[in-house]
């Protein structure tokens, strides 16, 4: 299926229409924050249904996120040209997929950091994507793992709730999301949270 299949399919036509009428908040970050941006990529899967990919970092003990599930993205470099080629080239970089070339972005949700003094300064802005269907993965070594889930997946209530997960080796109770035997929580969760807000 091609990009305009996914363009006009009901969800990715009302989820446009929404980013365009209730654009990401975006926020100004004191001089110390560093930026980074997130790729949350959209394609129509075999079953005629929109799929957002998503990721699950490699182990590396000076990642803070080591180990998370998360959509592809990273920090902005000195040659990139704005927040949205950030989340195009670190895309490219950790799944091989050239956005630039085979997506469109669509819009953007809200500007997050992280609400907890152990992670760094951050601002991440999240660009959602339509991409084409027929995309070739070729996971880096920050990637230990990839897959799509369903639209629908993401919209069931009872995906969405709270559990347990290792902060600094300690158990701590987090709203999550969870897939198959994928959890998702942090600035992730709140990624999905906002798309979930926009596609009802």
């Amino acid at each position: 299926m091609s990009l305009d299949d996914l363009l006009a399919h009901r969800d990715i036509v009302r989820l446009a229409r929404a980013l365009e009428q209730t654009p990401g908040k975006p926020v100004e970050a004191e001089s110390h924050y560093t930026w980074a941006a997130i790729a949350v990529t959209l394609r129509m899967g075999d079953a005629g249904e929109p799929e957002l990919l998503m990721i699950k970092r490699a182990e590396h003990a000076s990642d803070p996120w080591s180990g998370h599930v998360a959509c592809p993205g990273g920090r902005m470099e000195t040659g990139d040209a704005d927040l949205a080629a950030t989340a195009i080239r670190e895309t490219h970089e950790e799944t091989g997929v050239d956005l630039a070339r085979v997506g469109r972005i669509i819009g953007t949700l809200d500007d997050l950091s992280p609400r907890t003094p152990y992670l760094p300064p951050i601002v991440i802005r999240p660009f959602v994507v339509a991409s084409q269907s027929a995309l070739q993965i070729t996971a880096s070594n920050e990637v230990a793992s990839w897959f799509w889930v369903p639209l629908s997946a993401v919209r069931e209530p009872r995906a969405w709730g709270t559990g347990t997960v290792i902060v600094r080796g300690a158990p701590r109770e987090e709203r999550t999301f969870t897939y198959r035997e994928h959890q998702v929580w942090g600035l992730t969760e709140r990624v999905l949270r906002q798309l979930v807000h926009l596609l009802r």
